[in-house]
């Protein structure tokens, strides 16, 4: 079974991030089962100071959950090299029970394709007898398939000129027939022997396991003419031995289709559903070979199971969560369109933070949390609540957080300053970073907007920001798929938020919203710091009254 996934919203906060790893601790130490924090953005500068101070990685990143071929539980079979007999790569595909086979080389690339269908149309076109020399076949083959052994010359070396001929004939008869660099099948007549090598063969097979005499043996040594010996019948021999023909002789060389481990699933079947090829070999990102893969697989996959943390909108949701299977949620904001086919754990409280929710259910499961985690949570909780100067900021969510920094060791007056000091240091980033610092989408009636937000205890910094945005939310708007681009400079020493706003009535929405001035495209909100409890509800109330 594939690790669950917890994850956060896309342009995670330090709530977002903390509650994943949290979360996913939570339930490992609670089911004993896989749980994988994971993050849909970059990671903030406040948020790296968070994890740096105590001592937590960041959570892998997942651009997407639509699945991959990765994801596939296809078949991870071997391959087989080029110069390999066609009886020992039937042996191979049906102990394996495939119809296909891929041609590596040494260093695990593909070299062509071998399916059940080229070695039926190599045997069933008609074969003429210097099929083995045109293929180049190795003795060490042909005395493989004949269940023989080379017991004059090189097996290695392979047979290059001539054709195949069986010496059914009396010798004065095969004079006619025997041309030089032939390989001859024959029986244990010593007359034959001698007449084939005469008649400069290449090679001699000798049947019914019959045992070279000691002359024949240093008249074909000196004549340079390989010698195999086989228990089985002429007829057998002849039968079989184009089996002996190396697999590079009649495999696809080309105009094949392989698949990467990274390639969507969704793509592949779009592909293969254009076509009668039933197996297709699959790559790693060295491109070299890791499996086949069927249309069969691609039918049934199993869901990636996902615990959402900090958001329920499909709108700040991983890009391809409709692909999965979400189990649980939990979370502090507004419940919107996050679908699922059956019930499941569904957690919604009005606290200030998703971290305090999550501290509960430790304590609701007499989970000890360790001073790590509680480090994670107490930072969440202090940044998602401004340190508790924001108005969605609960008693609980204060209590909890001075419990936790004391398990964590952390004084919090000075660690929330250092904490916001180093998320703050905006005069380093560019306009993009800082817009996407807190960045969240959300709809109204038929208008989509953005609402971003970035924190400071300097006012100076904020001014200097300021100047910047505006232009970049301008030149940012008409590519950007919204109708309505906000941002909030939030002063967390003054709990005051300048609101800077571009688009068709955005003016007129934040009077109508804020009952305020807003003039060049900003407004001061005082006593305004959060975008869930204090900006996100007016601004949607008056974009549908317009």
């Amino acid at each position: 079974m594939k690790a669950t996934v917890v994850i956060g919203h896309k342009n995670p906060d330090t709530d977002s991030i903390c509650s994943a790893i949290c979360y996913a601790d939570l339930k490992r130490r609670l089911t004993g089962e896989e749980y994988v924090p994971c993050r849909a953005g970059e990671i903030n500068s406040e948020t790296a100071f968070v994890l740096e101070h105590n001592g937590v990685e960041a959570p892998r990143f997942v651009e997407t959950l639509e699945p991959k071929i990765a994801d596939v539980q296809f078949r991870r079979t071997d391959g087989i090299e080029a110069g390999i007999s066609l009886k020992r790569a039937w042996e191979h595909m049906r102990d394996e029970k495939i119809q296909t086979v891929p041609i590596l080389t040494k260093r695990n690339k593909i070299k062509g394709i071998l399916t059940l269908g080229d070695q039926a149309r190599f045997y069933m076109e008609d074969q003429d007898a210097h099929a083995l020399s045109k293929a180049k076949t190795p003795y060490k083959n042909i005395a493989d398939t004949l269940q023989g052994a080379v017991v004059v010359g090189d097996p290695e070396a392979c047979f290059t000129k001539g054709k195949v001929v069986v010496a059914a004939a009396n010798p004065d008869v095969m004079e006619d027939y025997i041309d030089e660099h032939d390989m001859v099948l024959l029986g244990n007549r010593y007359e034959s022997q001698l007449c084939a090598i005469e008649m400069n063969a290449g090679c001699i097979v000798i049947g019914l396991g019959s045992k070279v005499s000691k002359t024949i043996t240093k008249i074909a040594q000196e004549a340079g003419c390989t010698v195999i010996v086989s228990p089985l019948d002429t007829y057998t021999c002849a039968k079989l031995i184009n089996q002996a023909v190396p697999v590079g002789h009649i495999m696809k060389k080309s105009n094949f289709i392989t698949f990467n481990l990274e390639d969507s699933v969704a793509e592949v079947r779009k592909t293969v559903s254009k076509l009668r090829v039933r197996y297709f070999p699959v790559l790693d990102s060295d491109g070299s070979y890791v499996g086949m893969i069927s249309q069969r697989n691609l039918l049934n996959i199993e869901k990636q199971k996902v615990v959402l943390v900090d958001h329920n909108e499909k709108g700040q949701a991983v890009d391809g969560i409709r692909f999965a299977e979400v189990v649980e949620v939990i979370d502090h904001h507004r419940i919107d369109s996050v679908e699922t086919m059956n019930p499941i754990y569904f957690r919604n409280q009005p606290l200030g933070c998703t971290a305090t929710i999550i501290s509960m259910m430790y304590r609701e499961n007499n989970i000890s949390i360790e001073p790590k985690i509680a480090g994670l949570l107490c930072s969440a909780i202090i940044s998602d609540t401004l340190m508790f100067r924001s108005p969605t900021c609960t008693p609980a969510d204060e209590s909890i957080a001075r419990h936790l920094a004391t398990v964590a060791g952390i004084n919090i007056e000075e660690y929330a300053t250092a904490m916001f000091n180093a998320g703050s240091q905006l005069s380093k980033k560019t306009p993009d970073e800082i817009f996407h610092i807190d960045c969240k989408q959300f709809k109204a009636d038929n208008c989509a907007l953005t609402v971003s937000q970035v924190t400071s205890v300097s006012g100076t910094e904020l001014g200097k920001v300021k100047k910047k945005m505006l232009p970049y939310m301008e030149k940012l708007l008409p590519n950007s798929g919204m109708d309505m681009l906000f941002m909030m400079l939030t002063n967390i020493i003054k709990e005051s938020t300048e609101l800077l706003f571009v688009g068709v009535n955005t003016e007129s929405v934040v009077q109508t919203a804020f009952g305020c001035k807003a003039e060049d495209s900003s407004a001061v909100l005082e006593g305004v710091v959060s975008r869930k409890k204090q900006v996100l509800g007016p601004l949607i109330e008056a974009i549908e009254k317009m």
